[in-house]
């Protein structure tokens, strides 16, 4: 943000603001940086003055969405115990905060599997927001106390975190009333995962899980803070 002061601080919320409406009302693609500027009641040059483009706005949306869902998440999973109640925690937070923006996550879903896109949830540019996503989910391990076997632990954010991101790509693209089937698969898939999960310590998967860590060290290295 180019300036700090209050009246700046209001005009910047009040473009970004009016951007999010439009992107919802008329899409990400149709909408432009002058029917923002119009809708907000601010010359074209100060729309671009605090957002150098439509994907600058998409940015601070993403920053606010991280820095607002935060306090939710966190208060979730300081009542949830159970590994199940810790996981949907930060599920229904999720849904529940993106539900009025979910077309207009649809139009940047075509993004998603481009790293080099600083709209993706793989970007370089969006790696500080991932991260916080995957101590969440690192926080509602540990919290369950829930054993888990050492030699997986450290991938097991990573893999919840790509579970909900698939859990909302799913959902966005789903057509039934009110994304019913998106609901069942959340609470079929949750039930399943942590399933898999609590008995994935036992001796006998030993030699299985040792190849599902094999596989999982040819794609990634373990995550800094596991």
């Amino acid at each position: 943000m180019p300036t700090t002061s209050k009246k700046a601080e209001e005009t910047r919320s009040r473009i970004l603001r009016s951007a999010l409406d439009l992107f919802r009302s008329r899409g990400f693609d149709e909408t432009t940086m002058r029917e923002i500027a119009a809708e907000a009641s601010v010359a074209l040059g100060a729309a671009y003055y605090y957002f150098a483009s439509k994907e600058a706005l998409v940015m601070a949306f993403y920053e606010q969405a991280s820095e607002e869902m935060a306090v939710k998440i966190e208060a979730g999973l300081a009542e949830a115990t159970g590994l199940d109640h810790r996981l949907r925690a930060i599920l229904d937070v999720k849904f529940e905060y993106f539900a009025p923006n979910r077309l207009f996550l649809g139009a940047l879903s075509r993004h998603a599997a481009d790293p080099e896109n600083p709209l993706s949830p793989f970007s370089d540019q969006t790696a500080h927001i991932r991260e916080r996503d995957l101590r969440y989910f690192a926080a509602a391990l540990e919290g369950s106390r829930t054993a888990m076997p050492k030699d997986l632990a450290p991938y097991l954010p990573k893999l919840l975190w790509l579970y909900q991101m698939g859990l909302i790509l799913f959902w966005i693209s789903d057509r039934s009333p009110d994304q019913a089937r998106t609901r069942q698969l959340r609470e079929k898939s949750l039930a399943l995962v942590v399933t898999v999960l609590k008995l994935a310590g036992f001796p006998l998967l030993r030699p299985l899980r040792k190849k599902i860590v094999e596989l999982l060290m040819t794609v990634e290295e373990v995550p800094e803070h596991a």
